[in-house]
């Protein structure tokens, strides 16, 4: 009997040991999941922090990027207005003690009267804005008077009626071009301030900007030096 009986105090006491280790198991696992939870939520409210400052920086970059593209347009518009100007053929009506609008010295005058009508017959449309019909016209006068005195102009205004048909890259390489074979021309850096204003249209601000910086440096005291001036400070 007394064996009998220690034998089972001792699986009580054995029984009681299990379930003092369990209880201390659960009490472990529970302060576990509590300090679990804690950085559970400390890591909730940092992203939260971490994405509210990116949201807000998000906003601050499509800002910028909004009064960027004005800016960018803004001046757009400006060389737009410029290449009008700057683009007019001198006539009788425009010039005043012969000089051509914005102080630049008038057009050259051919002898050939049948090559100085057909000249003239490409700057009536340019006026007109018939811009397809002027690069039809002074490609005919280019292939028929490739040596005219005319010909550094209408390379000018062949440039220049692309440009105003949005075909930038061909409006640079035709003034490229002119400027190449005929640097000392009157005319040479206005063709400058096109590709620059080509440039602008393309988003390649870098290259608006050397090729303004030449104006300035090359051509200086002419119209287009001063207006490149002032277009480099927008595109500072």
């Amino acid at each position: 009997m007394r064996t009998r009986s220690f034998v089972l105090n001792q699986l009580s006491l054995r029984s009681a040991l299990s379930c003092l280790s369990l209880v201390g198991a659960l009490t472990l696992s529970q302060s576990a999941l509590a300090f679990a939870d804690d950085d559970a939520r400390k890591a909730i409210v940092e992203l939260r922090q971490q994405l509210k400052t990116m949201q807000e920086a998000n906003q601050r970059a499509r800002i910028q990027l909004s009064d960027q593209i004005e800016g960018l347009e803004q001046e757009v518009m400006r060389l737009r207005g410029d290449m009008e100007q700057m683009g007019r053929p001198a006539t009788a009506g425009n010039a005043t003690a012969g000089a051509a609008p914005g102080g630049r010295a008038p057009d050259a005058k051919s002898e050939d009267p049948r090559e100085q009508a057909s000249y003239d017959q490409a700057m009536e449309s340019f006026r007109k804005g018939q811009y397809k019909e002027t690069v039809d016209t002074l490609m005919a006068f280019m292939t028929l008077y490739p040596d005219s005195k005319l010909a550094p102009a209408a390379l000018f205004y062949l440039g220049s009626s692309r440009y105003a048909q949005k075909d930038y890259k061909g409006a640079m390489t035709q003034l490229q071009g002119m400027i190449q074979k005929y640097p000392t021309h009157p005319r040479a850096p206005d063709a400058l301030l096109v590709i620059a204003g080509c440039q602008v249209e393309l988003n390649n601000r870098a290259g608006a900007k050397a090729s303004l910086q030449r104006i300035v440096k090359d051509y200086k005291g002419t119209p287009a030096a001063d207006t490149a001036a002032k277009r480099l400070q927008l595109l500072q």
